[in-house]
């Protein structure tokens, strides 16, 4: 089984050998699966029994709903509520662990206890549920640790996510009295506090940049008499092979 500790040393994220690569992307994969199936669970079990189980939801600025914070995630209003959490929190569940496996955990559980949270100290005094604010909040964790981390496969996988999801951002505005838009504005604000915290943690392997060793290990090259003169490259090039030098035109066409 696959194991976090075998590649948990140092702020670097080491290559994994093929193997354990696989077993990564098992584990990405599987562990949203998990989530999303306990949200299937409960939504199924609302739906056979008759039973509303939003009360279980987070209720802003009450004792009583704390309790919420750990359970509305699970909870659905209907199915197309369901339906539309499910998609997006594998693929960007799976992407975040994928990319940011050192940090993934608890960047994910910042998200959906400091979120929600939030949510309970500055929402609406209605019950809040759905999953929307942890989607929220690996969407911007995953975009901000593209934007600070700074580097080629961090921006790559930011500008896909705002590919696919850009227009979740209309979601942080009261624009639908229906949509917890609080929850969503706080499940991406601990998204983005998350991404600025482990900035400098999983990043990529480093790049090491050799010299070319070529030019001193045949000492026979070098002239004694003029050690600073060294062989041209050219001359290893086939005698059939001939080359021209062209002077660039002092006027160039502009493009």
């Amino acid at each position: 089984m696959f194991s976090f500790t075998q590649i948990s040393t140092g702020n670097n994220r080491p290559a994994l050998p093929r193997e354990e690569e696989h077993k990564l992307l098992y584990v990405s994969i599987f562990m949203p699966m998990v989530f999303i199936a306990l949200m299937w669970i409960a939504h199924l079990f609302a739906y056979v029994t008759g039973i509303d189980l939003s009360s279980f939801g987070i209720l802003p600025k009450h004792v009583s709903g704390l309790p919420g914070i750990i359970f509305s995630p699970f909870i659905h209003a209907d199915w197309e509520h369901l339906l539309s959490n499910t998609v997006p929190f594998l693929v960007l569940g799976s992407l975040m662990i994928f990319n940011y496996r050192k940090v993934a955990f608890l960047s994910f559980v910042f998200i959906w206890i400091g979120g929600g949270l939030l949510l309970w100290l500055t929402g609406r005094e209605n019950y809040h549920i759905g999953a929307s604010g942890i989607i929220y909040g690996m969407a911007f964790f995953i975009f901000f640790s593209g934007v600070l981390r700074k580097n080629i496969q961090s921006i790559a996988l930011s500008l896909f996510v705002v590919f696919l999801y850009g227009s979740i951002v209309w979601g942080l505005f009261p624009l639908d009295v229906r949509l917890s838009w609080e929850g969503h504005t706080m499940g991406a604000l601990c998204g983005a506090l998350a991404a600025l915290y482990f900035r400098k943690v999983d990043l990529p392997p480093k790049i090491e940049l050799e010299d070319d060793e070529d030019e001193d290990e045949d000492g026979d090259d070098i002239d004694p008499n003029n050690p600073d003169i060294r062989p041209s490259r050219f001359s290893a090039l086939p005698d059939d092979v001939h080359y021209e030098i062209v002077e660039p035109s002092k006027h160039p066409d502009k493009k």
